[in-house]
């Protein structure tokens, strides 16, 4: 899909502030709000624009460790790999679950209330997961950056 100016302006706004009103985004990017509406919907349907979310401060919530997983499968057999991807997808503590290229099979983001309750999740949910061979973990001591969506080059061509 091809996007002009004004499209790489509503995803940059919208990635900003997602409860941003139609009327107000229009305003910005030198719409009317129907034809602003318009694009919006059509980013929607394109699957470009995948959801709209609050941004929740997880320690605020219960959830002040977080701690990077480093999986390595026995077999990278496809059937393998989406069997785990689908085992991990139903952890709730699993934040996001990346397949990488190289010595480490994927890299897991997971959220806990405290070290035992990690402890709880490594032992009963992924190393006896099947086919995971080893998990490496590393616990988080601050977070220097963490910004969710992608750059948006508003002036690009």
């Amino acid at each position: 899909m091809a996007f002009d100016r004004i499209d790489r302006q509503i995803m940059a706004l919208l990635q900003q502030d997602g409860r941003m009103t139609n009327v107000d985004l229009a305003e910005r990017v030198g719409l009317t709000a129907p034809p602003c509406l318009r694009r919006v919907r059509a980013l929607e349907e394109a699957g470009v624009i995948r959801g709209y979310h609050a941004d929740l401060d997880a320690a605020s919530l219960g959830y002040p460790i977080t701690v990077f997983a480093m999986v390595s499968l026995r077999s990278q057999a496809e059937h393998d790999l989406t069997a785990f991807e689908q085992h991990v997808a139903a952890i709730p503590q699993v934040r996001e679950c990346h397949m990488l290229n190289g010595e480490i099979d994927f890299i897991l983001k997971i959220v806990a209330e405290d070290l035992k309750s990690f402890q709880e999740i490594l032992t009963t949910h992924l190393t006896p997961a099947p086919n995971v061979a080893s998990v490496k973990t590393s616990l988080t001591i601050r977070t220097a950056k963490s910004i969710s969506g992608v750059p948006v080059d508003v002036d690009a061509r």
